[in-house]
């Protein structure tokens, strides 16, 4: 994108690099750091947490005849910039980030950096476009040493001092954290100094701390005019450095060719999103939920999956996945937060269990699909997983997770958040939802249905389930479904709010609960009261509690996350009903692909380049909020190109199913 016509947003929009291990390295177009987030080095010592951020960015001029001409762009306090942006020329993020200068004599700089895959490494390296006499970079590296959710201050425990030899330099800022190895083809000089005040407007924005200060050790200096400049930045384990020689430039080039024909592999935009969410969890995988602030968590881990590896042909990576959280059953729950290191999971989530047992009869179905070889050792593996979800949820778990009378899957206490609506902030539960959601029933059907193919008894217990959900759910003052029936666990109570989750019961999952008529009339009232261009709605503008954006502090923001705010993910679900009621004819996915998936794609310039937000505002023009980069916005986003494509491009169906 040029930069002469970019408009504010394209210039606040923001770019990526995951390193595969939980750690990235981010920032803006323009260049300065909006977000604590925003850094060039990080480090995760125990992937995919515990992640560090060591190098925030750096200052970089150009020294000729005149007084230097600064390339970076830093923000400070009082909202005082460093330098205009007319020197940005053009910026483009494929295959990685690269910027255009374009200094006052005419002189053409680009820059770029990469982060290789499964390395605590950022690649950079500038260049001039055309060869040009006297021209001096001056790099100087702004290192921090923090946790990635925390703030650096100027303190008496930073370590100026370097190790240096002719093409490397070693820094060790703080001994409890690693130390930072700069491979160059330059020249460094100390020059210890503090930068006080960097502001980071987004951080202000949300309500949080916002003034941070990093320390630079020195400067790099290179002659353009001779050749490239060349920086690589690592952390300085054996494992992580032990192939930077023989020489810097060298070094580069084979990193370089190596991820460029990585990064060639995927056949869209949204295929090469997914690659950065799938990271590596011990000896197995997982999936970061977003960036910058998440890391892996149950419910998004599954439901992301779908889009992320199995529309994308990554099977082996979702056997992975699915295998690493098969061993974290208990009580018939799997936790809604992968266990770390020294804590207790968490196992406060009702959906993302069931959302389990049917990614596992999907990856055996696309195994099948694809012609290859599922080990019975895995299969046994995952499905008595499912199996035991199953049981816990039939005869009862924690927080009153049961199996009613009815058939129907009750769930819920004060003060928990179960279901994937689950803004917390102290004791306030924003929607509890207590009692039998309804998008927990259509799970609990799909559930059982994949057991059924095992047990007769979940197939007649599913049977219950459609009956009861037929004669309960159907909303005939609104003619929708209630989205909570036998609130609080008063039987006959409903809740009568227009929300989303009653998609559910006509797409997104194997089976529908619905059919016909009443199917029919919960597209189209989802449609005309929550569909949006980047999600739906979580409430109907018509409900005295909506809240059209998602704005303000921690506390307005949590009040407004599931009470108007559009998510993306929805889509999916949405598309897939769509289809089932409108019928998957050409005209109609050609109608598809004009309504909901062209402002998707639209969308993957605006905000977290390349991918898709988790939020947006629920009124125009929709502003993205939240996380930039979310794993089952983009996972979702890819099943709705697949759901839409021409039939020849389509992936074969098959019914999903456990039997052996």
């Amino acid at each position: 994108m040029g930069m002469s016509s970019a408009s504010t947003q394209d210039l606040a929009a923001e770019w990526l690099e995951a390193d595969g291990l939980g750690a990235f390295a981010s920032g803006t177009v323009a260049g300065p750091r909006t977000r604590r987030y925003h850094g060039l080095l990080m480090a995760a010592a125990t992937p995919p947490t515990g992640r560090q951020m060591l190098v925030a960015g750096f200052d970089a001029s150009i020294e000729s005849t005149g007084d230097p001409e600064y390339l970076t762009v830093q923000r400070y306090r009082p909202d005082v910039q460093s330098r205009s942006l007319d020197h940005l020329a053009a910026f483009s993020a494929d295959p990685w980030p690269t910027w255009t200068y374009r200094l006052l004599d005419g002189t053409e700089i680009e820059h770029q950096l990469f982060v290789p895959k499964n390395r605590s490494m950022v690649v950079v390296r500038w260049r001039l476009v055309r060869p040009v006499a006297g021209k001096r970079l001056v790099v100087r590296p702004l290192l921090a040493g923090r946790d990635i959710h925390a703030l650096h201050h100027e303190n008496s425990d930073f370590r100026f001092e370097a190790q240096v030899t002719p093409d490397r330099v070693r820094w060790q800022p703080y001994h409890d954290l690693p130390g930072i190895l700069g491979v160059h083809n330059g020249s460094y000089q100390p020059d210890p100094t503090w930068y006080r005040g960097f502001q980071l407007d987004e951080e202000r924005a949300r309500g949080f701390d916002f003034l941070e200060d990093a320390a630079a050790p020195g400067g790099l200096r290179w002659d353009l005019s001779a050749g490239e400049a060349v920086l690589i930045l690592a952390t300085d384990l054996a494992e992580n450095t032990d192939d930077l020689t023989p020489e810097p430039v060298k070094a580069a080039d084979r990193l370089r060719k190596r991820e460029r024909l990585r990064r060639g592999r995927p056949t869209s935009s949204l295929a090469r999103a997914a690659d950065s969410y799938i990271v590596r969890r011990g000896t197995g995988k997982t999936i970061i939920a977003g960036y910058p602030w998440f890391t892996d968590w149950g419910r998004d881990t599954f439901i992301s999956v779908r889009g992320l590896c199995l529309a994308t042909g990554r099977l082996d990576d979702a056997k992975a996945v699915l295998l690493a959280w098969a061993e974290t059953v208990s009580e018939g729950m799997l936790p809604n937060r992968f266990v770390d290191q020294g804590d207790a999971p968490e196992y406060n989530s009702v959906d993302a269990s069931l959302w389990y047992v049917t990614v596992v009869a999907e990856l055996i179905a696309a195994f099948a699909d694809a012609g290859k070889r599922l080990t019975a050792a895995d299969r046994r593996r995952m499905e008595d997983a499912a199996q035991a979800i199953l049981e816990g949820y039939a005869t009862g778990t924690r927080y009153g997770i049961h199996a009613d009378s009815d058939g129907l899957l009750a769930a819920g206490v004060a003060g928990v958040q179960l279901t994937w609506m689950d803004a917390k902030l102290g004791d306030w539960v924003v929607t509890p939802r207590i009692g039998k959601p309804v998008e927990i029933q259509a799970l609990w059907l799909a559930a059982l249905m994949t057991g059924g193919a095992r047990d007769g008894r979940w197939r007649r217990l599913a049977n219950q389930v459609r009956e009861a959900f037929a004669a309960r759910f159907w909303n005939p003052d609104r003619h929708c479904l209630y989205d909570v029936v036998d609130c609080d666990g008063a039987a006959g109570r409903v809740d009568p709010s227009v929300r989303p989750n009653q998609i559910f019961a006509v797409g997104g999952l194997p089976q529908s609960l619905l059919s016909g008529d009443r199917a029919t009339a919960v597209v189209e009232t989802v449609e005309r009261d929550l569909l949006t261009p980047l999600g739906l709605r979580t409430l109907a503008p018509s409900d005295p509690a909506y809240i059209p954006r998602y704005q303000g502090g921690p506390r307005e923001r949590d009040g407004a996350y599931h009470q108007g705010t559009a998510w993306p993910w929805l889509l999916g679900p949405f598309v897939e009903a769509w289809l089932r009621v409108r019928g998957n004819t050409p005209a109609i996915r050609e109608e598809g692909r004009a309504r909901f998936l062209a402002p998707l794609l639209t969308h993957l310039s605006e905000a977290g380049i390349g991918h898709v937000s988790e939020i947006a505002d629920a009124e125009a023009p929709h502003l993205p909020r939240g996380c930039p980069f979310q794993a089952w916005s983009v996972g979702e986003a890819i099943r709705i190109e697949r759901l839409l494509a021409e039939p020849t491009k389509a992936a074969p169906k098959r019914r999903p199913s456990t039997a052996r």
